[in-house]
C-alpha cells in the first residue's frame, strides 16, 4: 500500500467530532461496519465511521456524483446488507472508494449531515457473510508461556517456528461487539480426577487477537503468493477467541480443539483497511537463530514492513463494577508487531496447498502476547495457569472470567505527527449458564 492524499495528516473534516485527537475515526481512517439505525427494523446496510458518526452509504445518492465511476459502483456495493461484495470488487475499487469518502469529508467540502447517523444511535451486525473462520496460533510468546504450563522442558513443539499453526474454527458463532452468551457446558477431567464430569466451565477465558478479512479470494488450486496476499485483504478487526480452557486441556489431544473454541467469538463492528494503516507498517524480525521462512513464506518486503505497529488493550468491567458506576480494569496491553507470522504469511500458507478463500472469510492471528508478563493476551498467562490470582482496583479478584464480566477489546496505531487510527471496541459478556 502506498501512501496518497488520503494519508495527509493535516486533513481535517467537517465533521467537527473526527477533529479530536482522542477520536478512533478521524479522516485517515474511515473503517467500514454493516449497521441501521436502532431499533428500527430497517435494513442493515454499510457504513463508514467518522468521528462519532456513520455515513450512511445507502444515503450517498448524487453526493458521489463527481467521483471516478469506480468509485460510484463501490459504493453501490458496500450499501448492501454485507459487505462481500465489496470485500470482492479488489482493492482498486476500495482505494476508489476511499478516496471519493475521504474527499467527500474534508474541511471545504460541501457539509452533508443527513448523511450521518450517530453512533450512538446504531445497531451493529457481523459486517460479512463469514463463509469459514481460521484461528491461528502466531505469537510466539504465548505459544512459550502456554507451552511452558504443560511443557516446562520444551515449552515450543518443533514445527512451531517452520509453519504457522492453525485450526478451523466455527463461524456460526461469531457475533459483533455488545455480544452476551451463555457459560459454555461440557466434558472436564482434573488432574486428579479418575473419570470425566459434565458441567459448566469453570476456566473461562478471553484471548486477545486480531482478525483479517478476506476481500478478494483465491480459485481452488491456485496458491496466493506471499508478496500479492496483501492485496487480497480487505482489512483488520478485533477479536477474541473465548476460550473454555478446562474443557480445551481434555479434548484438545490429538485433534486440537473443537467445543472449548466454538461456543462464541466476538469481532469488532469495524474493519480498518490496510491502506488506512499503511503508515503504521513496522519492521519484522525474526531472531537470527530461528529458522528462516521457507521461500514461499518470504517476500521483498517482509523485513523492512511486514509487520504493523497496532497497540492492543484488555480491559475486564465487572458486574460490581457495572453496579457502582466504576471504569473498568486494565487487564494488559500488547502490540501487534510482535506477531511471529506476519498477515500475509497467514494468507500463503492457507492457500499454499490449494485451498480456497473467500470474500468475507476470517483468520484469527491468535492470541498476541508480547515478551512481558504484563503484554500477556489471556488470562491463562496473567495468572500463571490459574495459580496467581489477579486484584482489580476495586479489591476483587479474578482467576478466570465469572459470570457477570464484560470483557472488553480495544486497539490503535499510531505515529508521531500521525493521527490515532482506532479499531473502536470488541466487547463481551458472559451470562450464566443455561
Amino acid at each position: 500500500m502506498q501512501l496518497n492524499e488520503t494519508h495527509d495528516p493535516s486533513l481535517t473534516s467537517w465533521v467537527d467530532s473526527a477533529n479530536t485527537p482522542d477520536t478512533d475515526f478521524p479522516i485517515q481512517n474511515l473503517p467500514f461496519c454493516v449497521f441501521r439505525p436502532r431499533g428500527s427494523g430497517q435494513a442493515f446496510r454499510g457504513g463508514v465511521a467518522i468521528g462519532d458518526r456513520i455515513v450512511d452509504l445507502a444515503a450517498l445518492g448524487s453526493a458521489l456524483d463527481g467521483a471516478s465511476q469506480e468509485a460510484r459502483d463501490a459504493a453501490g456495493l458496500a450499501a448492501r446488507d454485507s459487505l462481500n461484495d465489496l470485500m470482492a470488487a479488489g482493492p482498486q475499487a476500495w482505494s476508489a472508494l476511499r478516496l471519493a469518502l475521504s474527499r467527500l469529508l474534508r474541511s471545504g467540502a460541501t457539509p452533508r449531515p443527513h448523511l450521518l447517523v450517530a453512533q450512538a444511535d446504531a445497531e451493529y451486525t457481523v459486517p460479512a457473510r463469514i463463509g469459514d473462520y481460521t484461528d491461528f496460533y502466531t505469537s510466539i510468546h504465548h505459544a512459550t508461556a502456554v507451552g511452558r504450563l504443560f511443557r516446562p522442558d520444551n515449552p515450543l513443539l518443533p514445527n512451531y517456528k517452520w509453519v504457522p499453526i492453525g485450526y478451523h474454527g466455527r463461524a456460526s458463532t461469531i457475533g459483533v461487539s455488545g455480544q452476551a452468551f451463555a457459560r459454555p457446558r461440557g466434558q472436564t477431567r482434573g488432574p486428579t480426577d479418575a473419570e470425566p464430569s459434565f458441567g459448566p466451565c469453570k476456566r473461562l477465558d478471553y484471548e486477545l487477537e486480531v482478525g483479517i478479512f478476506v476481500g478478494r479470494g483465491n480459485d481452488q488450486g491456485e496458491p496466493i503468493p506471499a508478496d500479492q496476499a496483501e492485496s487480497h485483504v480487505f482489512g483488520l478487526c478485533l477479536l477474541n477467541d473465548w476460550s473454555a480452557r478446562d474443557v480445551q486441556a481434555w479434548e484438545y489431544q490429538p485433534l486440537g480443539p473443537f467445543l472449548s473454541k466454538n461456543f462464541a467469538t466476538t469481532i469488532s463492528p469495524w474493519i480498518v483497511t490496510l491502506e488506512a494503516l499503511a503508515p503504521y507498517r513496522a519492521a519484522w524480525q525474526r531472531d537470527a537463530a530461528d529458522p528462516q521462512p521457507l521461500p514461499y513464506l518470504d517476500y521483498a518486503d517482509l523485513r523492512a514492513r511486514g509487520g504493523l505497529d497496532i497497540e492492543l488493550e484488555v480491559l475486564l468491567e465487572t458486574a460490581t463494577m457495572r453496579r457502582e458506576g466504576q471504569a473498568p480494569a486494565r487487564l494488559s496491553q500488547s502490540n501487534f508487531r510482535h506477531s511471529y507470522w506476519t498477515v500475509a504469511q497467514l494468507m500463503a500458507h492457507h492457500t499454499v496447498n490449494g485451498c480456497a478463500l473467500n470474500p468475507g472469510d476470517l483468520l484469527g492471528s491468535g492470541t498476541q502476547s508480547g515478551p512481558d508478563a504484563a503484554e500477556a493476551g489471556s488470562l491463562l498467562e496473567l495468572t500463571v495457569g490459574g495459580k496467581q490470582p489477579l486484584t482489580l482496583p476495586n479489591g476483587e479478584q479474578r482467576v478466570f472470567i465469572e459470570d457477570g464480566d464484560r470483557i472488553v477489546l480495544r486497539g490503535w496505531a499510531a505515529a508521531p505527527g500521525r493521527p490515532r487510527i482506532g479499531f473502536g471496541e470488541a466487547s463481551g459478556t458472559v451470562l450464566p449458564a443455561r
